[in-house]
């Protein structure tokens, strides 16, 4: 079976310099940008609404992408908007949301549909960010549900940074071994 799958007449647009590994599963409307990754076992479902995943942006074992179909409860839907130099941690679930440049999602974190994650926010692992929530950038969030817990140090801003370059490096380095 082919892990990068159509549904509906909608098909994975993957840029020619990403990078999905072989036990990942990408289907339907999902975008792919330059330099982005996506690593074992992850499930990038675009079936009943899109994903889009910008530019060197990673997504991390195990982790889990959906989305929300438009109806009465939820009209327009919930699409998932990842922008770019991402980092989403090992099994994180991110359900129609939108998260904005150089933020990192720590492991098994949950972000629900609607939750908005602003520029540098870093989501410590185990969090949950309940739906609509929108997380102000430049703090560290903790908790379910999540809330501010300080500003982040030089350090850690520099770090976001840092992790989804390296990222970027990783992933070049898988591409460029034999199959």
């Amino acid at each position: 079976m082919n892990n990068i799958q159509g549904f509906e007449g909608q098909h994975p647009d993957i840029a020619s310099d990403a990078w999905v590994h072989a036990t990942a599963v990408v289907i339907g409307d999902v975008r792919l940008g330059s330099g982005s990754s996506i690593w074992p076992l992850c499930a990038v479902r675009g079936d009943i609404h899109r994903i889009e995943i910008g530019a060197g942006t990673n997504i991390q074992d195990g982790s889990i992408l959906h989305v929300s179909h438009d109806s009465r409860f939820m009209p327009g839907g919930a699409p998932i908007l990842i922008q770019d130099g991402v980092t989403i941690g090992h099994q994180v679930v991110l359900h129609g949301c939108e998260i904005q440049d150089h933020c990192l999602i720590g492991i098994g974190a949950r972000v629900l549909d609607r939750a908005v994650l602003k520029p540098r926010v870093m989501l410590g692992a185990g969090s949950l960010v309940t739906p609509r929530q929108v997380l102000e950038g430049g703090y560290l969030w903790l908790g379910a549900p999540a809330r501010r817990a300080r500003p982040l140090t030089d350090q850690e801003l520099e770090y976001l940074d840092y992790v989804a370059a390296n990222y970027v490096r990783l992933a070049e380095r898988y591409r460029a071994e034999p199959v």
